[in-house]
């Protein structure tokens, strides 16, 4: 009947084709009696039949095969499934409840979830192994609530749990499930693993209440979420070392929750612990005892290798005074002014702390230079300093006798060499450096910044305070939306806490392994350790790291929770607390693809912020990822000091993007408003950038606004690039500055990395997260310079520059000297103490920026801004800002001054600089004039 045959028996012609499909072709011939499929017809038990050990490609393009007449309700025999159709290492199922399964197969199939408490179902000879037992499921539709809390899947089929079968799917969870497909004849057509997220939200929802990881002041208590696991047991340790035996403590389930808890003594504070999870692993394809640490971890012994159960209230892990540490003022986000610091940068190469100290938590207790440089910005107007991340983190071993440095003398070699980069690579994965966005244990101390890591809570703790005393307040820097690796959190629930491709991959948009807040306990796991680092150790403020791949719900549930914390209840007002992160919009959750995003946009309204790019781009010129990096911006030379770069394009290109920058500008000034009314009669909404409206936010204080972070070259570093290389080192002081001031003068938060001040280099590297303390020096005592010049940097992300990087750090008058970096910290200090010295900078609405910012007409290259304070600010009546990019002197024509008492404002006519001093006011036209590359403050009386 296959094949060869041209023709059917008794020679008559084939029939036109009835349906095509895997087969060649399909021809009718006439019905056998009592058949009841077309597997009958081929298959009657007669000497026709294929002998043993032989088989029909029925999917072979080019088979010809005949349905009898008559027998067209009758299904076409399938070929078996293949390896591929019942690949069970890929999980194309999702089980989003306990009644919905989505998955992309044949509806006209027979469906079924199979599922073995001992795993071993596997694919072999064409069906299933391992006896599994079965769940039927039926035809179904995805509700319309389904489909929006799941937009990825809202065009999959559902298949729903036969009710018959019910009882059977919380036992299903505890083993291996695979969704099965077969067809009329029984034969299995096709087969895959399953996403289990849904489900266990759906039926384990009690857990999002319960008290997990460490609890209890006088008995201790244990408890971990595991709702797939056969067992789970407590692996206790004394202090015996690595190679002890543990004692081992039988847990709790609770059926409800899927929370596993065991009480015990108050003996068992101090010792070490681990959970042993025994669960079917996917990944390894059979049941599995894995031992890990706990996820909500207090404490940990070095490099994260067992939880320790302390009491964080003991007298141990407290520094003196901390019970009684009285903090700064809190102010809201849109008077903030904020500074970015990594742990280690501030001390390592600080020779006014002591050596041992160098790189601690310990060294923001001492009296050394950055310290009191901290002070000295605090008296400025700082007012908090954002630590990178300094919870426990992967890639810094936490003993320091497991560390190594570089051992060449990397000062002694030529400042564009490319040995510098080569020496620092051969120690990086074992040196004392790493930004730290590798996270272990997202709720305790990093172990590697404290003089001994059996230390770390308490350090860390007076690190806070010594902030605290400074003057300053303290943000984390928090990375909830990945882990180091899929070796974190996933042993413990399995294809749960991690966020699965449509395959049951595991997305590694973020750099690693992508966490999934949008789950029940995963985003929990968020909450809990925010109020944690909030209560337990005082922290004013989170950063989120790629806050665009968390939930907008998830960001909302942290506020909420962090406003319930009150001083009399919990020792810390929870609504003083701010928030603000990355709100990039990418990878698989881009554009709402899984979820309401907590992104630029979508937060508007919710007191949120975010950083904009839009003003750095516009200021610094071109993008962070551009080819040739010699793009100018308003800030670098677009304005009269052309650099010659071809990627500037012509006269006329560069003229029209200039003005586009300097609207990008103005509306990074208003904190970034949607809403507001440019002079050109668009609203910030109406401006492009990339595609993406230019102004997004609902109130000012949602924006935080900067022209450098760690990420990406220095501000510094940028100008190098972008500035002609031939100017001055004064001129390039002077365009530094200004383009500090259009954010440090903004409505938004003012955010400025650890340096930048100072004229921080970092030898062009512009991703340093990995480049040792060499390229990452932050150099409290100019004398030592500012760290331009320290070689090419490392080849990985920064090669394709090198061409333009090479004579730029062979050139000496690039390096700045003590009088440049001294000048450009006055500078920085002395816009800090005008944003502080009037509410102008501070207008905290979207009505009150309207109504009183506004921005007069001005020349090319030049931005002005003016703030009417009648009856708000009690000393004067205006504020008016000129911003001058350009290489001349700008007279700023301000009609509505005329006849009016204006001057310079007080900071900049007692400032050092002796050029903005000569900033002048007309009191009978209230012209202003403004020097070349000059920001310039005039107040009104």
């Amino acid at each position: 009947m296959w094949a060869g045959a041209a023709e059917p028996t008794g020679g008559s012609p084939p029939l036109p084709p009835a349906r095509a499909g895997g087969f060649g072709a399909v021809f009718e011939v006439p019905l056998a009696e009592g058949a009841k499929s077309l597997s009958h017809i081929i298959h009657q038990g007669d000497d026709k039949d294929l002998p043993a050990g032989q088989s029909l490609d029925v999917s072979a393009p080019g088979h010809e095969g005949w349905r009898p007449a008559g027998a067209e309700g009758l299904p076409l025999p399938r070929p078996a499934a293949t390896a591929a159709d019942a690949d069970l290492s890929k999980a194309r199922a999702h089980w989003i409840d306990r009644d919905t399964v989505a998955w992309q197969a044949e509806p006209s199939l027979r469906h079924s979830l199979a599922f073995s408490a001992a795993g071993g179902i596997a694919y072999g000879n064409g069906d299933l192994t391992g006896d599994p037992r079965l769940i039927r499921l039926v035809p179904g539709t995805l509700s319309e609530e389904q489909r929006r809390e799941r937009p990825h899947l809202a065009a999959y089929p559902a298949l729903k749990v036969d009710p018959r079968d019910a009882g059977l799917v919380r036992d299903a969870l505890r083993g291996q499930v695979a969704a099965v497909a077969r067809d009329a004849a029984g034969t299995l057509v096709a087969a895959t693993g399953v996403q289990l997220p849904g489900v266990l939200d759906d039926l384990y929802a009690k857990a999002a209440t319960a008290t997990l990881g460490p609890s209890g002041q006088v008995v201790p208590r244990l408890a971990l979420w595991a709702p797939t696991a056969r067992k789970v047991e407590l692996a206790l340790y004394g202090s015996g070392g690595r190679t002890e035996r543990p004692v081992v403590h039988r847990m709790r389930r609770d059926d409800e929750s899927g929370v596993w808890s065991v009480r015990g003594l108050r003996s068992w504070l101090g010792r070490e612990y681990t959970y042993l999870v025994t669960v079917y692993s996917p990944r390894a394809g059979k049941v599995v005892t894995n031992e890990v640490t706990d996820p909500y971890s207090l404490d940990v012994t070095a490099d994260g290798e067992r939880s320790r159960l302390v009491s964080l209230d003991a007298a141990a892990h407290r520094p003196p005074g901390w019970d009684r540490l009285a903090k700064p003022a809190a102010v809201p986000l849109d008077r903030a002014s904020i500074y970015e610091l990594h742990v280690r940068d501030f001390s390592a190469s600080d020779a006014t702390v002591p050596a041992a100290l160098r790189g601690t938590y310990a060294a923001f207790q001492c009296d050394g230079a950055g310290l009191r440089e901290l002070r000295a910005l605090a008296a400025d107007g700082l007012t908090h300093v954002h630590l990178l991340p300094a919870f426990d983190f992967a890639t810094v071993p936490e003993r320091a006798a497991d560390r190594t440095e570089p051992s060449c003398d990397l000062a002694a070699l030529p400042p564009d060499s490319e040995l510098q980069q080569e020496c620092v690579a051969r120690t990086a994965a074992k040196d004392s450096f790493n930004w730290g966005y590798d996270p272990l244990h997202y709720t305790v101390p990093e172990g590697s910044y404290a003089t001994r890591p059996d230390g770390r809570i308490k350090e860390f703790r007076g690190m806070v305070a010594g902030l605290n005393r400074a003057g300053l307040r303290v943000v984390m820097d928090v990375v909830y939306n990945h882990t180091h690796s899929t070796d974190v959190l996933d042993p413990i629930v399995p294809g749960y806490y991690h966020r699965l491709l449509d395959d049951g991959s595991v997305a590694t948009s973020t750099c690693c392994a992508n966490t999934a807040p949008e789950h029940l306990m995963m985003g929990k796991l968020v909450v809990d350790s925010v109020v944690t680092w909030a209560k337990q150790y005082k922290i004013d403020g989170f950063r989120f790291d790629l806050m665009g791949h968390h939930p907008k719900a998830n960001l909302l549930a942290v506020r909420r929770a962090l406003d319930e914390l009150t001083l009399a209840g919990d020792g810390v007002d929870g609504t003083s607390i701010i928030l603000y992160g990355e709100g990039w919009n990418f990878g698989e959750v881009a554009d709402g693809a899984r979820f309401e995003q907590a992104t630029q946009a979508n937060l508007a309204g919710t007191g949120i912020g975010t950083f904009t790019d839009r003003l750095r781009d516009a200021v610094r010129g071109g993008t962070p990822f551009d080819a040739d990096p010699r793009v100018q911006g308003f800030g670098s030379g677009l304005a009269g000091a052309p650099n010659g770069s071809p990627a500037n394009g012509t006269a006329e290109q560069q003229r029209a993007r200039l003005a586009s920058y300097c609207d990008l500008i103005r509306i990074g000034l208003t904190g970034n408003l949607r809403d507001y009314v440019l002079p050109s009669g668009r609203k910030g909404s109406e401006l492009d950038y990339n595609g993406s409206p230019a102004g997004y936010t609902a109130a000012p204080g949602e924006a935080v606004t900067y022209v450098d972070a760690h990420d990406n070259e220095t501000l510094f570093d940028a100008l190098a690039y972008k500035l002609p290389q031939d100017t001055p080192m004064a001129d390039r002081v002077r365009m530094h500055a200004l383009s500090l001031a259009t954010a440090v003068l903004s409505q938004g938060t003012a955010f400025v990395h650890a340096g930048t001040e100072r004229l921080r280099s970092k030898s062009f590297d512009r991703n340093s997260y990995d480049s040792g303390d060499w390229f990452n020096r932050l150099l409290w005592d100019c004398a030592q310079g500012n760290g331009f010049g320290a070689g090419l940097p490392p080849r990985g992300d920064n090669g394709a520059r090198w061409p333009y990087a090479r004579p730029l750090l062979a050139d000496p008058a690039l390096r700045p000297g003590c009088a440049d970096i001294e000048a450009a910290r006055a500078r920085y200090g002395e816009l800090l103490r005008i944003r502080a010295s009037s509410p102008a900078f501070a207008l905290g609405s979207l009505e009150e920026v309207q109504r009183r910012l506004s921005f007069p007409a001005s020349a090319e290259g030049v931005i002005a801004m003016h703030v009417d304070t009648e009856g708000l600010d009690p000393r004067w009546s205006s504020v008016t800002v000129v911003f001058n990019a350009t290489p001349s002197e700008h007279t700023q024509a301000m009609p509505s001054l005329a006849g009016r008492q204006v001057a310079l404002h007080p900071v900049q006519a007692g400032s050092a600089d002796a050029v903005v001093r000569t900033a002048s006011a007309d009191r009978a036209t209230g012209t202003l004039t403004v020097p070349a590359r000059t920001v310039a403050v005039f107040v009104g009386v």
